[in-house]
């Protein structure tokens, strides 16, 4: 369901040369909006893709921060996303009285819109290619190391001289993993406010049974409302609501931020996957998933406490366990390894190219045969598996606050540049509740994990531990520190360096003891392995861009990215799915299991089902290239009409993540009917629903 993380389930067809290109056949590829192919789709579709009609999909998207989604879709500032996206929000503006993820909620009025804490939206504005002078700052011959740090210091310099130019969020993207470098221009929007959701069980039905599988029959949306200024924002362009919907065969594009893809990883950089960096990842997540349903058995106020988490811990684990499997597969591994050969081939046939290009696998080769050595550290230290409570990022985040900003910008690590700093404040300061109970046991596990992987007599697992059981450590950090509380948070980052050395807070003082190593770890794999990275994938591409040209689309990088396909069902285990579900179908499915959980419906479901047109299309599959990050996004028609709300793909996309197989891979959206029905016949809300076919 939560297609903020995915991952590789099956093997169905060719891995094509790191599915850079574009084939004749394929609704493949996640297409900046600056390299659109329109021509491909002119000649498959028979539509034309003009300037205006893209400014307007490009305009209407947005990104949310917490790693999802949405678009504009009411001229008064509505944003459309995914329940799973915002239900953290839900739980944290739930109160005793009002369990908004039981019961939904709907906002009447303005009055009755809540605020939702912390939440940044990020609107694209514009595309700028950087590439050559990012490339410039790096000096003939220079190493792996000195060429990254320059092309960091590069980027720095562009993204603070591009937001005090403009006023903008100005992040430069690595797209092709370093064959080009975009300046990516948003507006932000700090003033959200939750307006809209259905109850969870009905936005989560078949819950994780059903997760990554079709036929669906969920209603996984959510509607926010974006002010500035104290107004709602009243945005030139919007995607209206199509009340006719869609049907197969349709013509339908998306536009949304795919998180990641490794669809230009070299064999050793998968087979390091494979081996080494996805198996540790699998043991955490398990282990994570034991401590939540331990925690979930105690009762039901638990199991409501933990429940969002599980929920995300539960979808990661089925991603990565994919991708283990998927690569896992022999088959995948050598076709690939045989399309690497022949392109290599190719490059040692011509001395120029082999000179410039020929050296890149073995580069990549060496760097993940390397990282393995150091993974565990990586993991543990610099990526804080080590340490699972949000406590300890509040306190890392502290302490490197006080020591960056003490840097010139172009010095520091990025997250703490000047163009960063209002997003990383906005996290820092959340007001947002924290479960101290859970904490305890989650930091508890955390701390055991890490010293069963690295070792008991680990010279830093010691330092940590300072003697104690992982239990008791826990709860010495836990109950000890005061970081729970938003003003002392400030006060500790008006204090600076200062203020950060002399402080007795444990977490402080944890976060502190484990930086030199932590940050020395980071260093390592950047100059290591990411530099090496941007250096030789850069040269793959360039290869590549000679023989494919702009039909080249970059792997994902959590950008606004459009996708087009058609609404199309497809064979499974020689049964053909059909691309619709109704809303019938959702209580057929329920009946079959009796209601019981988690295939129940809440009682406004039962109480009003004869309001509702039981034929109306609930769920409908496409064969849009999506990704993790395309949680929200919006399904389009060639009016640039919203007909549907991506939510997952089915379990033959998930591979996804290497290759696209347009046989089978699918993409699952809510159906704009199904809302506008959910949203007048249960929920009363014609306001809402006018507001959105306007």
């Amino acid at each position: 369901m939560r297609l903020r993380k995915f991952f590789c389930a099956l093997l169905m067809a060719l891995f094509a040369m790191q599915t850079l290109h574009i084939t004749a056949l394929a609704d493949e590829g996640m297409w900046p909006f600056n390299n659109v192919p329109r021509e491909e789709i002119k000649r498959k579709y028979g539509f034309e893709v003009t300037d205006a009609w893209l400014h307007k999909v490009q305009m209407s998207a947005v990104r949310f921060n917490n790693g999802g989604s949405g678009s504009f879709v009411s001229p008064e500032g509505l944003v459309l996303t995914n329940y799973h996206i915002v239900e953290d929000f839900v739980h944290e503006l739930s109160t005793p009285q009002k369990d908004y993820a039981k019961d939904g909620f709907v906002a009447h009025s303005r009055a009755e819109e809540l605020k939702i804490p912390s939440l940044e939206l990020n609107q694209l504005v514009s595309i700028e290619d950087v590439t050559e002078r990012v490339n410039t700052a790096v000096k003939p011959d220079t190493s792996a190391a000195d060429a990254f740090a320059a092309r960091r210091a590069a980027i720095s310099e562009i993204e603070a001289e591009s937001t005090k130019q403009t006023g903008l969020r100005s992040d430069v993207v690595t797209l092709y993993q370093g064959g080009r470098y975009n300046l990516y221009r948003y507006k932000k929007y700090t003033d959200v406010r939750l307006v809209f959701v259905p109850e969870f069980q009905a936005a989560f039905f078949g819950g994780d049974p059903d997760n990554f599988n079709f036929p669906r029959f969920n209603i996984d949306m959510s509607l926010v409302r974006v002010y500035e200024n104290g107004q709602p924002v009243h945005p030139e362009n919007y995607l209206k609501f199509s009340t006719k919907g869609t049907k197969e065969g349709e013509l339908v594009f998306v536009a949304g931020h795919p998180g990641s893809t490794a669809r230009l990883n070299t064999v050793a950089h998968l087979e390091e996957l494979r081996d080494v960096s996805i198996p540790l990842i699998i043991r955490y997540l398990e282990r994570r998933e034991a401590v939540l349903k331990n925690y979930m058995a105690r009762g039901e106020h638990e199991t409501e406490e933990a429940q969002n988490e599980l929920n995300s811990v539960q979808n990661s684990l089925k991603v990565y366990r994919g991708q283990l499997q998927g690569l896992q597969d022999k088959t995948l591994i050598e076709r690939k390894r045989q399309q690497e050969e022949a392109l290599r081939k190719a490059i040692a046939a011509d001395p120029k190219r082999k000179a410039e290009y020929g050296d890149a696998w073995d580069a990549i080769a060496k760097a993940h045969g390397s990282f393995a050595t150091y993974a565990k550290e990586r993991r543990f230290l610099d990526l804080a598996a080590g340490f699972s409570t949000q406590l300890f990022g509040v306190a890392r985040t502290l302490v490197r606050l006080a020591e960056e900003k003490e840097k010139p910008n172009a010095q520091r690590l990025p997250e703490f540049t000047d163009a960063r700093r209002q997003s990383l404040e906005l996290a820092l300061y959340s007001t947002a509740p924290i479960n101290k109970e859970l904490e305890r046991l989650k930091l508890a596990d955390s701390l055991a994990f890490m010293r069963d992987e690295m070792g008991a007599d680990n010279a830093i697992v010691k330092r940590v531990l300072n003697g104690k059981t992982p239990e008791a450590r826990a709860a010495e950090l836990i109950d000890g520190t005061k970081l729970y509380d938003v003003d002392y948070r400030k006060q500790l980052a008006a204090g600076g360096r200062q203020a950060i050395e002399s402080s007795t807070d444990p977490m402080i003082q944890l976060a502190r003891s484990i930086d030199r190593e932590a940050r020395d770890v980071r260093k390592r794999y950047e100059n290591e392995v990411t530099g090496v990275e941007r250096a030789n994938y850069a040269k793959i591409a360039r290869a590549l861009f000679e023989t494919e040209g702009d039909k080249l689309y970059p792997d994902a990088t959590f950008t606004l990215r459009l996708s087009y396909g058609a609404v199309k069902g497809y064979n499974e285990n020689g049964h053909k799915v059909e691309p619709f579900t109704t809303l019938g179908g959702l209580y057929d499915r329920a009946a079959k299991f009796n209601q019981k959980f988690p295939y129940n419906l809440p009682p406004r479901w039962m109480e009003k089902k004869s309001a509702l047109n039981l034929k109306t299309p609930f769920n409908f599959v496409s064969t849009n290239d999506i990704i993790g990050g395309n949680s929200g996004s919006p399904t389009i028609n060639k009016e640039g009409e919203l007909v549907g709300l991506i939510f997952d793909g089915n379990i033959q996309s998930l591979v996804g993540n290497f290759y696209y197989d347009e046989s089978v891979n699918r993409a699952i959206s809510v159906d704009s009917r199904a809302m506008l029905e959910v949203l007048r016949k249960l929920f009363g809300a014609n306001d809402i629903a006018d507001e959105l076919t306007k």
